[in-house]
Protein backbone atom coordinates (compact mmCIF):
# COMPACT_ATOMS: atom_id res chain seq x y z
CA UNK A 1 0.00 0.00 0.00
CA UNK A 2 1.38 3.50 -1.34
CA UNK A 3 -0.07 6.54 1.15
CA UNK A 4 -1.17 9.66 -1.29
CA UNK A 5 -1.87 13.36 -0.23
CA UNK A 6 -4.40 15.22 -2.22
CA UNK A 7 -2.68 18.25 -2.75
CA UNK A 8 -5.31 20.83 -2.29
CA UNK A 9 -4.77 20.08 1.16
CA UNK A 10 -1.75 21.81 1.23
CA UNK A 11 -1.86 24.03 -1.86
CA UNK A 12 -3.16 27.18 0.22
CA UNK A 13 -2.76 27.34 4.32
CA UNK A 14 -3.17 29.87 6.36
CA UNK A 15 -3.18 32.55 3.48
CA UNK A 16 0.21 30.90 2.26
CA UNK A 17 -0.05 29.47 -1.54
CA UNK A 18 2.76 27.23 -2.02
CA UNK A 19 3.02 26.27 -5.92
CA UNK A 20 3.81 23.11 -7.14
CA UNK A 21 7.47 22.32 -5.94
CA UNK A 22 7.02 23.57 -2.64
CA UNK A 23 3.74 20.78 -1.88
CA UNK A 24 5.69 17.93 -3.48
CA UNK A 25 8.59 18.91 -1.21
CA UNK A 26 6.34 19.41 1.92
CA UNK A 27 4.55 15.69 1.43
CA UNK A 28 7.59 14.20 0.93
CA UNK A 29 9.08 15.76 3.92
CA UNK A 30 6.05 13.96 5.95
CA UNK A 31 6.60 10.92 4.45
CA UNK A 32 3.93 10.23 1.85
CA UNK A 33 4.69 8.50 -1.44
CA UNK A 34 2.39 10.29 -3.41
CA UNK A 35 0.40 13.47 -4.45
CA UNK A 36 -3.17 12.60 -5.73
CA UNK A 37 -3.54 16.16 -7.51
CA UNK A 38 -6.86 17.68 -8.04
CA UNK A 39 -6.79 19.76 -11.99
CA UNK A 40 -8.23 23.18 -11.21
CA UNK A 41 -5.11 23.54 -8.47
CA UNK A 42 -2.77 23.49 -11.65
CA UNK A 43 -4.87 25.65 -14.44
CA UNK A 44 -8.33 26.90 -15.09
CA UNK A 45 -8.01 25.00 -17.91
CA UNK A 46 -5.97 21.94 -16.97
CA UNK A 47 -7.40 19.92 -19.68
CA UNK A 48 -5.27 22.19 -21.98
CA UNK A 49 -1.99 22.26 -20.24
CA UNK A 50 0.48 21.55 -22.64
CA UNK A 51 3.08 18.75 -22.48
CA UNK A 52 6.36 20.48 -21.35
CA UNK A 53 4.03 21.72 -18.82
CA UNK A 54 3.09 18.52 -17.61
CA UNK A 55 6.78 16.63 -17.76
CA UNK A 56 7.91 19.71 -15.67
CA UNK A 57 5.21 18.85 -12.74
CA UNK A 58 6.00 15.32 -12.52
CA UNK A 59 9.62 16.32 -13.04
CA UNK A 60 9.10 18.53 -9.72
CA UNK A 61 7.40 15.66 -7.67
CA UNK A 62 10.38 13.04 -8.70
CA UNK A 63 12.73 15.47 -7.90
CA UNK A 64 11.93 15.13 -4.54
CA UNK A 65 11.27 11.34 -4.55
CA UNK A 66 7.25 11.06 -5.22
CA UNK A 67 4.92 10.28 -7.54
CA UNK A 68 1.63 12.06 -8.91
CA UNK A 69 -0.25 9.05 -7.95
CA UNK A 70 -3.17 10.18 -10.25
CA UNK A 71 -5.88 12.96 -10.21
CA UNK A 72 -9.00 13.72 -8.35
CA UNK A 73 -11.86 16.48 -8.54
CA UNK A 74 -11.46 16.14 -12.20
CA UNK A 75 -14.24 18.64 -13.52
CA UNK A 76 -14.39 22.04 -11.61
CA UNK A 77 -12.36 23.70 -14.26
CA UNK A 78 -13.39 24.77 -16.83
CA UNK A 79 -16.75 26.14 -16.05
CA UNK A 80 -19.87 24.77 -17.36
CA UNK A 81 -19.32 20.93 -17.60
CA UNK A 82 -21.77 18.17 -17.47
CA UNK A 83 -22.09 14.82 -18.57
CA UNK A 84 -25.70 14.33 -17.88
CA UNK A 85 -26.86 18.16 -19.43
CA UNK A 86 -29.71 17.42 -22.21
CA UNK A 87 -27.34 19.86 -24.23
CA UNK A 88 -25.03 17.70 -26.36
CA UNK A 89 -22.96 20.75 -26.83
CA UNK A 90 -22.35 20.76 -23.11
CA UNK A 91 -21.60 17.25 -23.06
CA UNK A 92 -19.50 17.21 -26.14
CA UNK A 93 -17.61 19.54 -24.01
CA UNK A 94 -17.11 17.16 -21.09
CA UNK A 95 -16.14 14.34 -22.39
CA UNK A 96 -13.73 16.42 -24.61
CA UNK A 97 -12.41 17.15 -21.23
CA UNK A 98 -12.55 14.02 -19.49
CA UNK A 99 -10.43 12.49 -22.58
CA UNK A 100 -8.30 14.84 -21.94
CA UNK A 101 -7.63 14.45 -18.17
CA UNK A 102 -7.27 10.78 -18.94
CA UNK A 103 -3.68 11.48 -20.84
CA UNK A 104 -3.19 14.30 -18.68
CA UNK A 105 -2.99 11.63 -16.20
CA UNK A 106 -1.15 9.37 -18.02
CA UNK A 107 1.70 11.95 -18.54
CA UNK A 108 1.83 12.84 -15.70
CA UNK A 109 2.87 9.02 -14.21
CA UNK A 110 -0.12 8.56 -12.27
CA UNK A 111 -2.16 5.87 -12.08
CA UNK A 112 -5.95 6.13 -11.26
CA UNK A 113 -8.57 9.31 -11.73
CA UNK A 114 -11.29 9.39 -9.61
CA UNK A 115 -14.12 10.96 -10.57
CA UNK A 116 -16.09 12.83 -8.29
CA UNK A 117 -17.24 15.84 -8.86
CA UNK A 118 -21.15 15.75 -7.93
CA UNK A 119 -22.55 19.07 -9.39
CA UNK A 120 -21.05 17.90 -13.18
CA UNK A 121 -22.82 14.87 -13.18
CA UNK A 122 -26.20 15.85 -11.52
CA UNK A 123 -29.65 14.11 -12.43
CA UNK A 124 -31.83 16.44 -13.71
CA UNK A 125 -35.63 16.96 -12.35
CA UNK A 126 -36.91 15.39 -16.02
CA UNK A 127 -35.72 13.21 -18.18
CA UNK A 128 -33.13 10.92 -15.80
CA UNK A 129 -33.18 7.76 -18.41
CA UNK A 130 -32.06 9.77 -20.99
CA UNK A 131 -29.16 11.82 -18.39
CA UNK A 132 -28.07 8.09 -17.37
CA UNK A 133 -27.42 7.01 -20.95
CA UNK A 134 -25.31 10.10 -21.53
CA UNK A 135 -23.44 9.70 -18.90
CA UNK A 136 -22.64 6.04 -19.18
CA UNK A 137 -21.95 6.69 -23.04
CA UNK A 138 -19.22 9.44 -22.06
CA UNK A 139 -18.15 6.90 -19.00
CA UNK A 140 -17.59 3.75 -22.12
CA UNK A 141 -15.36 6.02 -24.65
CA UNK A 142 -13.42 7.38 -21.08
CA UNK A 143 -12.82 3.95 -19.98
CA UNK A 144 -11.40 3.01 -23.39
CA UNK A 145 -9.12 5.72 -23.55
CA UNK A 146 -7.59 5.01 -20.20
CA UNK A 147 -7.53 1.63 -21.36
CA UNK A 148 -4.85 2.66 -24.17
CA UNK A 149 -3.37 5.42 -21.85
CA UNK A 150 -2.60 2.79 -19.53
CA UNK A 151 -4.43 4.47 -16.54
CA UNK A 152 -7.28 3.33 -14.19
CA UNK A 153 -10.79 5.63 -14.20
CA UNK A 154 -12.73 5.03 -11.01
CA UNK A 155 -16.33 6.34 -10.63
CA UNK A 156 -16.49 7.55 -7.26
CA UNK A 157 -19.88 6.81 -4.67
CA UNK A 158 -20.92 9.76 -3.27
CA UNK A 159 -23.70 10.17 -0.62
CA UNK A 160 -26.56 11.69 -1.19
CA UNK A 161 -27.64 14.91 -1.11
CA UNK A 162 -23.94 16.16 -2.61
CA UNK A 163 -24.86 13.83 -5.68
CA UNK A 164 -28.32 12.16 -7.07
CA UNK A 165 -25.99 9.72 -9.19
CA UNK A 166 -24.01 7.06 -8.37
CA UNK A 167 -24.10 6.74 -4.18
CA UNK A 168 -23.15 3.22 -3.52
CA UNK A 169 -20.60 0.65 -4.71
CA UNK A 170 -23.53 -1.07 -5.87
CA UNK A 171 -24.82 1.26 -8.07
CA UNK A 172 -20.91 2.12 -9.67
CA UNK A 173 -20.95 -1.46 -10.15
CA UNK A 174 -23.21 -1.80 -12.51
CA UNK A 175 -21.92 0.88 -14.40
CA UNK A 176 -18.86 -0.72 -14.96
CA UNK A 177 -20.23 -4.36 -15.41
CA UNK A 178 -22.30 -2.76 -18.57
CA UNK A 179 -19.37 -1.25 -19.78
CA UNK A 180 -17.35 -3.90 -19.32
CA UNK A 181 -14.05 -2.69 -19.64
CA UNK A 182 -11.30 -3.51 -17.10
CA UNK A 183 -10.14 0.13 -17.11
CA UNK A 184 -13.12 1.62 -15.14
CA UNK A 185 -13.78 0.64 -12.06
CA UNK A 186 -14.96 1.91 -8.29
CA UNK A 187 -13.30 2.99 -5.44
CA UNK A 188 -13.83 3.91 -1.45
CA UNK A 189 -14.28 7.51 0.00
CA UNK A 190 -14.50 6.34 3.53
CA UNK A 191 -16.72 9.40 4.61
CA UNK A 192 -19.10 8.72 1.76
CA UNK A 193 -18.99 5.07 2.35
CA UNK A 194 -19.83 5.21 6.10
CA UNK A 195 -22.81 7.90 4.73
CA UNK A 196 -24.45 5.63 2.53
CA UNK A 197 -23.16 2.05 2.28
CA UNK A 198 -25.07 -1.17 4.16
CA UNK A 199 -21.95 -2.53 5.33
CA UNK A 200 -18.37 -1.58 7.33
CA UNK A 201 -15.98 -0.32 5.46
CA UNK A 202 -13.82 -3.86 6.43
CA UNK A 203 -17.18 -5.60 4.47
CA UNK A 204 -17.37 -3.76 1.90
CA UNK A 205 -13.84 -4.46 1.42
CA UNK A 206 -14.09 -8.26 1.34
CA UNK A 207 -17.18 -8.44 -0.83
CA UNK A 208 -15.68 -6.10 -3.56
CA UNK A 209 -11.53 -5.70 -3.64
CA UNK A 210 -11.27 -9.61 -4.51
CA UNK A 211 -13.48 -8.54 -7.69
CA UNK A 212 -11.51 -6.16 -9.04
CA UNK A 213 -14.26 -3.39 -8.70
CA UNK A 214 -11.88 -1.31 -5.91
CA UNK A 215 -9.24 0.12 -7.18
CA UNK A 216 -8.85 3.16 -5.07
CA UNK A 217 -8.77 4.32 -1.63
CA UNK A 218 -9.43 7.98 -0.11
CA UNK A 219 -10.05 8.27 3.94
CA UNK A 220 -11.08 10.64 5.89
CA UNK A 221 -13.23 10.70 9.21
CA UNK A 222 -17.16 11.12 9.45
CA UNK A 223 -16.44 14.38 10.86
CA UNK A 224 -14.94 15.77 7.51
CA UNK A 225 -11.04 15.60 9.02
CA UNK A 226 -8.18 13.65 8.27
CA UNK A 227 -7.89 10.50 9.48
CA UNK A 228 -7.05 9.68 13.27
CA UNK A 229 -8.65 13.59 13.73
CA UNK A 230 -12.01 12.28 15.19
CA UNK A 231 -13.85 8.83 16.42
CA UNK A 232 -13.38 6.92 13.40
CA UNK A 233 -11.13 3.71 13.98
CA UNK A 234 -9.50 2.66 10.14
CA UNK A 235 -7.29 -0.17 11.74
CA UNK A 236 -9.84 -2.26 10.63
CA UNK A 237 -9.91 -0.89 7.06
CA UNK A 238 -5.96 -1.11 7.08
CA UNK A 239 -6.54 -4.66 8.54
CA UNK A 240 -9.10 -5.75 5.34
CA UNK A 241 -6.65 -4.36 2.91
CA UNK A 242 -3.45 -6.22 4.08
CA UNK A 243 -5.57 -9.23 4.35
CA UNK A 244 -6.13 -8.93 0.63
CA UNK A 245 -3.29 -7.91 -0.72
CA UNK A 246 -4.08 -4.54 -1.42
CA UNK A 247 -1.09 -2.51 -3.23
CA UNK A 248 -2.52 0.23 -4.65
CA UNK A 249 -2.92 3.95 -3.40
CA UNK A 250 -4.20 5.37 -0.06
CA UNK A 251 -4.86 9.27 -0.48
CA UNK A 252 -5.73 11.16 2.51
CA UNK A 253 -8.13 13.13 1.54
CA UNK A 254 -9.77 15.89 4.37
CA UNK A 255 -12.57 18.11 3.83
CA UNK A 256 -11.57 20.23 6.71
CA UNK A 257 -7.86 20.83 7.93
CA UNK A 258 -7.38 20.75 11.77
CA UNK A 259 -5.32 22.93 12.85
CA UNK A 260 -4.40 23.78 9.04
CA UNK A 261 -3.20 21.50 6.07
CA UNK A 262 0.15 20.82 7.11
CA UNK A 263 -0.90 19.94 10.63
CA UNK A 264 -3.95 17.58 9.29
CA UNK A 265 -1.75 16.06 6.83
CA UNK A 266 0.97 15.33 9.25
CA UNK A 267 -1.52 14.26 11.50
CA UNK A 268 -2.64 12.26 9.18
CA UNK A 269 0.38 10.13 7.81
CA UNK A 270 1.49 9.56 11.41
CA UNK A 271 -1.76 8.08 12.52
CA UNK A 272 -2.08 5.76 9.34
CA UNK A 273 1.88 4.96 9.53
CA UNK A 274 0.80 3.86 13.24
CA UNK A 275 -1.80 1.59 11.95
CA UNK A 276 0.47 -0.23 9.42
CA UNK A 277 2.64 -0.74 11.65
CA UNK A 278 0.54 -2.24 14.30
CA UNK A 279 -0.86 -5.03 11.45
CA UNK A 280 2.08 -6.05 9.56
Amino acid sequence: MKLALCNEVIAQDRGLRRDFAAQAALAASLGYQGLEVAPFTLDEAPHLLPPSRLAEYRRMAEDVGMRISGLHWLLVKPDGLSLTAPDPVTRGKTRDVMLRLVDMCAALGGDVLVHGSPAQRRLPEHGVEAARDHAQEIFAAVAEQARQAGVIYCLEPLAAPLANYINTLEEAGRIVAAIGNPALRSMIDCLAARQMEMLPLPDLIDCHLPSGLIAHIQVNDSNKRGPGQGDDDFAPLIAALKRHGYTGWIAVEPFEYIPDGLGCAARSIGYLHGLMEATA
